[in-house]
């Protein structure tokens, strides 16, 4: 490595330019990578609500549907309407009253069955059907449009327009969440590192790690797209997570300068010494991450595979961009120098090992608390309930509740050879179902003895296509409810007596495969998070008890955070309670191995427990107080100013998760080393075995 080191060293000039020369690929597969805004597709495809979702979607055109209900327009203007809505691109059909009936038809002597589907009391509905899915650009354009023709008496609801909110509420905030992480992460490096220019120097370098990062997603067949969720957060994640890296080079570099080397060689060592340190310290950040992919969920495949590929990246612009840079700009960084606000940190450390007893105690007594609130906290799986009440989406969807009274809607799929008489008999047991306030079905629309021949087209496409039967059931309660999920199991079990492959698709039912596979998803991250990064740091130390310890602290710390929101009476998305607990595990463990890697350095350099701990909290607190407030710096800005609360939530508790963790891992973790040393030193290859005894010792200053 030192060969390699020197190498970069020497040729900083042509790795500037290769560097600046792999942005421009980059960039362009950032232009062309696609995201996907609907959360719900991230289901397993062999579940029946995703089967069922494909039916709609091929056979009858209805997995990417709104509804635009009109208040107070007369009905002439109502059908102008919908033929304008029925000529924009990518709508492939406009449906009212006028394509079924007569609209010279008085509507109060209309069937009930017609009239409710269409007509509240000062209200009507259009159902509006696209030619592609929701998440398509072209369906986007298409709802823009439909925007466009529409006044203030119009209100466009439905899964394609809250996913084109979501879209624009993403898009334009995300440039914003960057902004603002790179303005805190500046100020708190200049705060903390002894060098003006150390941050610009830092956060260009990291630039191109997340630049690289995002324009190689479209390189990987298995990512298709990714989630906004990732667009969002990964550059700020990345932007946290591998601060460390470009720190620990700098302090090695200014290192060996005040030995007196030269700056080549001095960078060459520097990076001969990093490489080692870092890439023991990234392997358990992207064994946090990848443990994602153990999620059924997509999104969890999606998070981890593109947050490990840039720390990995952020391992590999360390060693060469940023050498190169900080060689280019030697003479503007140390031109610049000056005081640092973080203190030395020796009342700390002798606080710690004086009273080491009171803190081991504080960890016992803290991990049931901290347990009880992480398993307590209240979390909601409905995606509208992230989204601002304001937008034009969320408003419309809460019009739809009030004059359809369709708070959710359930789509039937059953086989077209079940006779009519028994869709008629399983129509009328559905309607008794409790919360279902209305069942619609071709049979029930055209009644008893009307020929097939006598129903418009568009009625029947609308049921009865590619030997399915459709049946539309409305819902009272809202979507991942406890009321909602047992409707829909009662909803299941009569629909199966007819048809064995029958299927209950929808938003409700897709929202409670969403809240059972969650649950799993919790268990099993936590469980292969915590597997490997025990297995990780058994390697690297030798050890059994260590990795125990270690994982030990970080989970107290874990739990401490997500019980937080519990005490508080804050409900957090489902999102956030399986996948920080695991970000904070991969990103804060690292301080945990730099604490314990110094304590055992000083227990070989031939110092008793005590003296051990006081130099190791003396020689590592500022490295973690200065990664830490970093990593805080770039995420709790992001939860301030979001107006998303699937990215506000996730944030915020990243941010204080880091906290949370450099508290822990400065004074548990030491006492914990202390207290537990002789256990240690029994079941860890290479440890010092007989260590001088004295007693801890007070600052003197």
């Amino acid at each position: 490595m030192e060969k390699f080191g020197l190498f970069i060293a020497r040729n900083r000039a042509l790795v500037l330019i290769i560097a600046i020369l792999l942005l421009i690929p980059s960039l362009y597969g950032m232009s062309i990578s696609r995201v996907n805004y609907d959360l719900l597709t991230y289901l397993p495809e062999e579940l029946d609500t995703r089967k069922g979702e494909r039916i709609m979607q091929d056979t009858f055109s209805t997995a990417a549907t709104s509804f635009l209900v009109i208040e107070d327009m007369p009905e002439k203007d109502v059908a102008k309407l919908k033929d304008k809505v029925a000529d924009v691109d990518g709508v492939q059909e406009a449906i009212w009253i006028d394509d079924l009936v007569d609209t010279t038809i008085p509507k109060e002597i209309l069937p009930d069955d017609v009239k409710d589907i269409f007509y509240s009391e000062n209200a009507t509905m259009i159902i509006i059907k696209y030619d592609e899915p929701a998440a398509s650009e072209r369906t986007m354009d298409a709802i823009d449009e439909v925007r466009k023709l529409s006044n203030k008496q119009c209100f466009l609801s439905g899964a394609a327009p809250i996913m084109r909110d979501t879209k624009a509420l993403s898009d334009k905030e995300t440039p914003f969440y960057v902004l603002l992480a790179v303005i805190l992460a500046v100020i708190v490096l200049m705060l903390s590192m002894e060098s003006t220019f150390v941050p610009v120097v830092f956060l260009l370098s990291i630039g191109f790690a997340i630049v690289y990062n995002l324009g190689t997603n479209v390189l990987l067949s298995f990512l298709d797209n990714i989630s906004y969720v990732t667009k969002a957060l990964a550059a700020v994640l990345q932007l946290g997570v591998t601060m460390d890296y470009s720190i620990f080079l700098m302090h090695r570099y200014d290192e060996e300068l005040s030995k007196g080397q030269e700056k080549n060689h001095a960078m060459a060592t520097a990076i001969a010494s990093t490489f080692a340190a870092i890439t023991g310290s990234s392997l358990t950040t992207v064994a946090g991450f990848l443990a994602l992919c153990a999620m059924q969920l997509g999104i969890g495949k999606d998070i981890g595979i593109v947050m490990a590929k840039g720390v990995l990246l952020g391992v590999l612009t360390t060693i060469t961009v940023l050498p190169a840079m900080i060689l280019y700009f030697d003479k503007l960084i140390h031109r610049f120098r000056h005081g640092t606000v973080l203190p030395r940190f020796e009342k700390s450390a002798a606080f710690v090992t004086k009273h080491y007893k009171v803190f081991v105690v504080v960890f016992l007594l803290a991990f049931l608390p901290a347990v009880y609130g992480q398993q307590s906290v209240d979390v909601y799986y409905n995606l509208d309930d992230s989204l601002p009440k304001d937008l034009e989406s969320v408003v419309a969807t809460n019009k739809l509740k009030e004059e359809f009274d369709m708070t959710t809607t359930h789509f039937i799929i059953v086989n077209d050879d079940v006779p009519g008489y028994k869709l008629r008999e399983m129509t009328d047991r559905i309607e008794k179902v409790d919360g279902i306030n209305k069942v619609v079905s071709y049979d029930s629309i055209i009644g008893e003895g009307i020929p097939e021949s006598f129903v418009p087209d568009d009625l029947r496409d609308i049921f009865k296509q590619g030997g399915y039967n459709l049946i539309i059931a409305n819902s009272e309660y809202k979507a991942a409810r406890d009321e909602e999920n047992a409707q829909i199991d009662a909803v299941k079990d009569i629909i199966k007596e007819y048809d064995k492959n029958g299927i209950v698709a929808g938003e409700g039912p897709l929202t409670k495969d969403l809240i059972e596979i969650a649950e799993q998803d919790f268990k099993h991250v936590n469980s292969v998070s915590i597997i490997a990064i025990f297995a990780i740091i058994l390697l690297v130390f030798g050890s059994i008890s260590i990795p125990i310890i270690l994982v030990a602290s970080i989970e107290l710390a874990i739990f401490m955070n997500m019980g937080i929101p519990f005490y508080t009476n804050t409900s957090i998305p489902f999102i956030s309670s399986i996948v920080v607990g695991t970000i904070q595990l991969g990103a804060t463990v690292d301080y945990a191995i730099l604490m314990t890697t110094r304590f055992k350095e000083e227990m070989l350099n031939g110092h008793d427990k005590f003296e051990a701990a006081r130099i190791s909290v003396l020689g590592s607190a500022r490295s973690i107080v200065t990664s830490a407030l970093t990593f805080f710096g770039a995420t709790a800005g992001v939860g301030f100013i979001s107006h998303m609360e699937v990215i506000k939530s996730l944030c915020s508790l990243i941010s204080r998760g880091a906290i949370i963790s450099m508290v822990v891992i400065i004074f548990i973790l030491p006492s914990l080393l202390i207290a537990f040393e002789g256990f240690i030193a029994k079941t860890t290859r290479g440890w010092a075995k007989h260590p001088k005894v004295s007693r801890p010792q007070e600052a003197t200053n």
